[in-house]
């Protein structure tokens, strides 16, 4: 089986990216099940249903989201709608949404968990042992996206899944990281898949706001960065029926002026 984990995607912008990159990236690597983080591709912030069905259009199988999926108000609603879309699978009981979902394609079974971290993060339950209940019942290949802050507490799960999950990589921070690898006992763990954006932003956003308030302080509202060069970042990877990792890299493209 051959898998796409896409970065987050950041508004606008990023939609672009996805529309702009995607046709080569599937007609290259031929992925059977394409994954996104969508939590920020409805103005940056949140998803709506209308962006959750452009999104459709690329044909992409899985969409994880994490602290920003609430965002948008009409997602508490909408997200019964959505089918192919999780939310924290660790966020507290009662929150609508599933934080997992089992799909078949060529006849094997895929399990997909989304969960977020605690550390510099909202409230949520314990990560670790969500996932503990979660693998009690998870079916064929477990591929984790673990929406976090700290790179620590990423690495932490890593390892922790190490030999359980298939595969995990980290959401969250919108920089792709160069430690991609196959753990001890051969789960493929990458810190942070990173985004599809505006490459000459400040993690997708115009670079005034966030610059002005590192200098002063003051609250700025955030814009997607609409201008420049787009940035779409990827994970690929596919595994065998032993539903070990056997190939995997980064992609990582750039367009634009």
């Amino acid at each position: 089986m051959r898998i796409l984990h896409i970065g987050d995607i950041i508004g606008r912008t990023g939609r672009k990216a996805v529309q702009t990159f995607l046709p080569a990236v599937r007609a290259e690597y031929k992925p059977d099940i394409i994954i996104a983080n969508a939590e920020n591709s409805s103005g940056g912030f949140g998803i709506s249903y209308i962006v959750y069905e452009e999104l459709l259009k690329y044909e992409i199988d899985i969409f994880t989201t994490g602290n920003h999926v609430w965002d948008n108000k009409e997602t508490e609603s909408a997200i019964k709608k959505m089918d192919r879309l999780i939310r924290p699978a660790n966020m507290p009981e009662g929150v609508p949404g599933r934080g997992y979902i089992t799909i078949e394609k060529n006849g094997e079974k895929f399990t997909c968990v989304n969960l977020i971290g605690r550390v510099f993060m909202g409230l949520s339950d314990c990560p670790f042992r969500r996932f503990d209940r979660i693998m009690e019942e998870a079916e064929g290949f477990v591929f984790v996206d673990f929406h976090a802050e700290a790179t620590s507490e990423k690495a932490a799960f890593g390892l922790y899944a190490d030999g359980r999950a298939g595969a995990v990589t980290g959401t969250h921070t919108h920089v792709q990281t160069n430690d991609e690898r196959l753990l001890p006992k051969g789960t493929l763990y990458l810190t942070d898949t990173g985004m599809c954006g505006s490459l000459n932003s400040v993690i997708g956003m115009e670079k005034y706001a966030p610059i002005e308030r590192f200098l002063t302080g003051m609250p700025r509202k955030f814009e997607v960065e609409k201008k420049g060069k787009i940035l779409f970042n990827a994970l690929f990877f596919e595994y065998g029926s032993d539903r070990k990792v056997t190939n995997y890299s980064k992609i990582c493209l750039t367009s634009g002026d």
